[in-house]
């Protein structure tokens, strides 16, 4: 091989890598118009008219009613109302809510920090929880830790969120029988916290407890299931035999040689469902009457507030989608086969 030659190999990696990186992005990007296409779309088929809907009790005349759907273009063509939206939107203008009477870009900034704080929690504890206790269940398949792990796993798995978070809001907001409620059933602070930063802030996690539990039940499983399968997967491979071979303990095999290999599945999955899980936070947000953008859609559907739902969904799917893309490209740091590809 000449001297001439020997950057060809780099040069090939490199564009190897450009049209992975480019591919992952563009597909990103289609999916992105797609999501904008369909949520425009999707909240205009939803029965219901907003106009008659605000005006619900008001004495409006028919020639009010006219003005207000002029107003908020709703008078237009579907086509041109799309149009006029793709517009808009690419000047980053999220519209004007119908019911608040403000940028939509606004409101979602202002509820995207307490649900950022509350799907936060939840993953990083599910996470924690999930790969512990499923790295535990693994390197002990088939005796009690792991028969009890899976089960109680599997079944708060399939529970509804709804029906958990409500079950959860009785036996421990409200209380029983003599038993009082323990925790607070709404909100995220209290009208008459002292005033001070840590008050504050030990206000607002005593009211974190039962949502931040509500999500960390439902999701921990899937972490734990995944890790568990990769990680039995992994314990048959010869490498684990040489290390213990070498007088290697069985906890240092495990944690040293087992699960940083067995970490990989996990940790795609971990990117690929946190934006899933935002999304996810609109059902438990409800329940308990958290400020943060589920319940700020729920809020927006009983209208319908059509630019506050097309916001809303636009930046949900697209968390989705950005989450997805960067596990595409962690992916490929991570393991040499989809380099190699």
């Amino acid at each position: 091989m000449t001297a001439v030659d020997e950057p060809e190999p780099a040069s090939r990696e490199r564009g190897r890598l450009l049209r992975y990186v480019g591919g992952k992005i563009g597909g990103g990007l289609v999916s992105l118009f797609l999501v904008t296409v369909l949520g425009f779309f999707l909240f205009r088929v939803m029965p219901g008219d907003p106009v008659r809907t605000m005006t619900r009790g008001a004495p409006m005349t028919d020639d009010q009613i006219a003005a207000l759907r002029e107003r908020f273009g709703l008078d237009q063509p579907l086509w041109k109302q799309f149009l006029d939206y793709l517009a808009a939107l690419g000047h980053g203008d999220l519209g004007t809510s119908y019911t608040y009477s403000r940028p939509v870009s606004e409101l979602i900034l202002e509820r995207i920090g307490p649900t950022l704080l509350l799907a936060g929690t939840a993953t990083v504890l599910a996470i924690g929880l999930g790969l512990w206790m499923g790295s535990r269940a693994a390197w002990k398949h088939g005796g009690a830790f792991d028969k009890t792990a899976t089960s109680a796993a599997l079944t708060l798995w399939s529970v509804p969120t709804f029906w958990l978070g409500l079950i959860l809001l009785m036996a421990l907001g409200v209380g029983f029988g003599p038993i009082p409620g323990l925790f607070p059933v709404g909100g995220i602070s209290s009208p008459d916290v002292a005033p001070g930063v840590l008050p504050h802030v030990l206000d607002v996690a005593h009211h974190m407890v039962l949502p931040t539990l509500t999500m960390v039940a439902v999701i921990y499983a899937e972490y734990l299931m995944v890790m568990r399968s990769s990680l039995l997967e992994e314990m048959g491979e010869d490498y684990l035999t040489t290390a213990r071979a070498k007088g290697l303990r069985e906890d240092l095999v495990r944690g040293r040689h087992a699960v940083p290999n067995a970490l990989l599945p996990a940790v795609t999955l971990i990117f690929l469902r946190l934006g899933l899980v935002v999304a996810g936070a609109i059902t438990v947000e409800t329940v308990y009457s958290w400020p943060g953008i589920g319940l700020l859609t729920f809020e927006a559907l009983r209208v319908p507030d059509l630019p506050l739902l097309q916001g809303v969904f636009l930046v949900l799917a697209g968390s989705v989608v950005v989450m997805n893309v960067l596990a595409d490209l962690l992916y490929r740091v991570l393991d040499p086969r989809v380099r190699e590809s």
